[in-house]
């Protein structure tokens, strides 16, 4: 009689066929998905480690304006000519250095 499976003589299967497909999903996973995230994540942290009193900035609700001021979790936002508004950093979406004109954003998907 054939089997679909091949087995030992003994009847038993080999503990790694059964965890292989596992484990190279959960390489697939790791490569695919959890790699890419945590490399996205550190590069927003050092953009907003970055943000320093001058560049221009977008929030993601879509304000635009100019860092007046940095402190260790929020920022103050020169958004017109005398207003002045506290924001979170988490609250940045990108960053544009007036001195190089180089924008950095980093979204989230």
């Amino acid at each position: 009689m054939y089997h679909i499976f091949a087995m030992d003589p003994s009847g038993s299967s080999n503990p790694l066929s059964m965890f292989l497909p596992l484990i190279l999903m959960f390489f697939i996973f790791y490569f695919m998905i959890i790699r890419p995230q945590s490399k996205k994540a550190k590069e927003r942290e050092k953009m907003l480690g970055a943000v320093q009193k001058g560049d221009k900035i977008v929030t993601t609700s879509g304000i635009h304006g100019t860092v007046s001021s940095v402190e260790e979790t929020t920022v103050i936002v020169l958004v017109a000519d005398n207003m002045k508004l506290k924001f979170d950093k988490s609250a940045i979406a990108s960053v544009i250095n007036p001195k190089t004109g180089e924008q950095t954003s980093v979204q989230a998907k």
